[in-house]
């Protein structure tokens, strides 16, 4: 099932300028899901990271993964209408750059949950190679 900005506005409250999504190609509530982010010059973290030479920030890509794994979680039924906070990170890597014009390819998934807490395995790749993958854990409130 593929989702557009608008559905994707529905389910998460990101907004421009922390927005880091622009389409869900594929998910499963609850399960996994597929998304992609188009990085643009245009986008204001370009300016000081790095001068003549810009490199997305790991932590938003990072940003962007978990966003990816929230559309799963709060797609489930009993969690529409609420928020999923990102809890932390484990076995963070940044195996390449990422620059504009590059397109993000999005993955979080293997979801698993205890109570209120979510947990899932992530992957950021660009043209098929692996740029970061990260455990991340998420609370539902």
């Amino acid at each position: 099932m593929e989702l557009d900005i608008v559905q994707i506005h529905e389910i998460i409250p990101h907004r421009y300028p922390f927005l880091l999504v622009d389409k869900i190609v594929d998910f499963v509530p609850g399960e996994w899901a597929r998304g992609i982010k188009c990085v643009s010059a245009n986008e204001a973290h370009f300016v000081g990271h790095f001068p003549g030479h810009p490199v997305m920030p790991g932590v938003l890509i990072l940003e962007a993964l978990a966003q990816t794994g929230a559309v799963a979680i709060l797609s489930m039924p009993e969690n529409r209408g609420k928020t999923a906070l990102f809890g932390g990170v484990k076995f963070a890597r940044f195996r390449r750059q990422v620059v504009p014009g590059d397109v993000l390819e999005l993955y979080c998934g293997e979801m698993t949950f205890r109570d209120a807490a979510g947990f899932g395995t992530a992957v950021a790749k660009v043209n098929g190679k692996v740029a970061a993958q990260a455990e991340l854990s998420f609370v539902v409130s």
